[in-house]
């Protein structure tokens, strides 16, 4: 029985991003119908979509309105698309917290990023990706404050991350060091929208995508290379 093929995707994304985690779910199942074809170790790089974003946030309705200058009912009519789209996906933003929902809002992510590389530079990818659907769902879910330093290593402990490590992490140079250049190397690329998905280092799937076209497009990958791989 031959091994499935091995591929490396590196996901440029933020958690703040609807899309991200409607294509990282869409993803996950062209992932689990490949099985045994085609085997991939997720790696995910920052992408700040609001950089400048204050701690305190900013109402997510008020904030598609004020960037993207669309009216109330604009931003509502958006809204409900998107939550369309992820529930195509499998995946429901509605609220699972307690008591009444609070008012989404838009947090600044640079300290999540650095607790992101954190789990990926020292402990692992599949850490890593087990942290990112925890910030997913802590957002976009839950409606915790992303920005709030707590809630952040609460989420790294949940991951089964040393809390003392992740508290540390969260102002680390060095890893504020690995968030900027993951950011410089999202610009040498072009990319300037999330998700964007690069496999093996060349080949780009942007935007997110349907499990048919992202099983594809591995596929295609895979082929390729092996034909590359025979020509030599």
């Amino acid at each position: 029985m031959s091994q499935p093929a091995k591929v490396t995707i590196d996901i440029w994304s933020d958690i703040m991003c609807p899309w991200c985690v409607i294509g990282v779910r869409q993803l996950d199942a062209a992932l689990v119908g490949l099985e045994g074809e085609i085997e991939a170790a997720v790696r995910f790089h920052p992408f700040e979509l609001n950089p400048d974003m204050p701690p305190e946030g900013e109402d997510q309705r008020a904030h598609i309105m004020r960037k993207y200058g669309r009216t109330a009912e604009q931003a509502a009519d958006a809204s409900e698309r998107m939550r369309g789209a992820a529930d195509n996906a499998g995946y429901s933003f509605g609220y699972t917290g307690e008591g009444e929902a609070p008012p989404a809002r838009m947090w600044n992510t640079r300290a999540a990023h650095r607790l992101l590389a954190h789990a990926l530079r020292d402990y692992s990818p599949q850490m890593q990706v087990r942290l990112k659907h925890l910030m997913f769902d802590a957002h976009f879910r839950q409606r915790r404050t992303m920005s709030d330093p707590a809630v952040l290593v609460d989420l790294a402990v949940q991951a089964g991350m040393d809390g003392e490590a992740a508290q540390t992490a969260l102002t680390d140079a060095d890893l504020d060091a690995l968030v900027e250049a993951g950011e410089q190397q999202a610009w040498d690329w072009n990319i300037s929208g999330v998700p964007a998905m690069v496999v093996n280092g060349k080949f780009m799937i942007p935007g997110a995508q349907d499990p048919q076209t992202y099983a594809s497009v591995l596929r295609k990958v895979v082929e390729r290379e092996a034909q590359q791989a025979a020509a030599q």
